[in-house]
């Protein structure tokens, strides 16, 4: 870590603390609320494509509206809502991230790159 990085928080405590002040402000309770929060994903999602595409100036009418630190804003706005999803469906959100990626990080560093992959002769 550089001298210029200011030390990380811990990511799970954050996220704790965030889902509880969204608990403590949600208008809509139960499995209709616990929906909307994991709903909340796909807008955020959206959020950067948009940044994307005003990036990369692809809407001729607008031309660049957006950074690249945008999108960089953008994935972490995704990151952090799909971890605090996730802890709204189980106490144990570190616990099933950590599994969860592990076997991810198993699957894809056990496998063969795809160019040592043998090709069936032709």
């Amino acid at each position: 870590m550089s001298d210029q990085t200011p030390p990380a928080p811990e990511l799970w405590a954050t996220i704790d603390t965030l889902g509880e002040w969204l608990d403590s402000h949600r208008p809509i309770e139960g499995r209709e609320g616990m929906l909307l929060r994991i709903l909340k994903l796909s807008e955020e999602v959206g959020e950067v494509a948009e940044a994307v595409i005003g990036a990369t100036g692809q809407n001729p009418r607008k031309g660049v509206t957006h950074t690249w630190d945008d999108v960089q804003s953008e994935l972490c706005d995704v990151a952090v809502t799909a971890l605090v999803a996730l802890r709204t469906l189980t106490p144990q959100a570190r616990e099933v991230f950590a599994r969860h990626l592990e076997r991810v990080t198993r699957r894809s560093t056990e496998r063969p790159a795809p160019a040592d992959v043998p090709r069936p002769p032709l």
